[in-house]
């Protein structure tokens, strides 16, 4: 877009110039959905709140720094909750990797779709009722949880890939 157009529009302000790599980055963030990258920034909202639970267990297992030693070792001495809390906390960086990739590549193929829209909203979302499900001890809802942000998280590969596709 940015290459040969000479005097195209970007907004109501600019024009592209050739070579002026500053207006071709602004031309091409004018067409990205920030959907991707809030929800992008939502989920990683929610790994690092997922320390709060665990941070909690740990409380009541009186944590001592000489813990910092073998931290694994501790897990051995949370309460049943804080055990899951801690469960969770590691699905939550397992889980982040799966969605990040695919958050990032609707993001760079500029994917304009309302379903792959609303699953990066729901994710995060998801996610945070995993991880209280998960400490509450209710299976059912954290199963039901984990599945919806597998769903989700396949349609946005599935619209990354077709836009990605669509592009070459």
């Amino acid at each position: 877009m940015c290459s040969s157009d000479l005097g195209t529009a970007v907004g109501e302000e600019h024009t592209l110039e050739k070579g002026d790599p500053f207006a071709c980055a602004t031309a091409a963030l004018n067409c990205v959905d920030a959907s991707f990258a809030w929800s992008l920034l939502l989920t990683a909202g929610v790994v690092v709140a997922s320390i709060v639970p665990l941070g909690a267990a740990r409380s009541q297992a009186n944590f001592q720094l000489s813990d910092l030693a073998a931290p694994r070792a501790m897990a051995d001495r949370l309460p049943e909750w804080g055990k899951r809390a801690n469960w969770a906390h590691l699905n939550s960086f397992e889980a982040f990797t799966l969605f990040a990739p695919a958050a990032l590549l609707c993001l760079i193929t500029q994917v304009h779709n309302p379903i792959a829209t609303a699953a990066a909203w729901i994710y995060p979302g998801l996610r945070l009722v995993y991880i209280a499900a998960y400490v509450a001890n209710l299976p059912p809802l954290r199963s039901l949880c984990w599945a919806g942000g597998m769903v989700c998280t396949g349609v946005l590969y599935l619209e990354g890939l077709k836009a990605a596709l669509a592009a070459s």
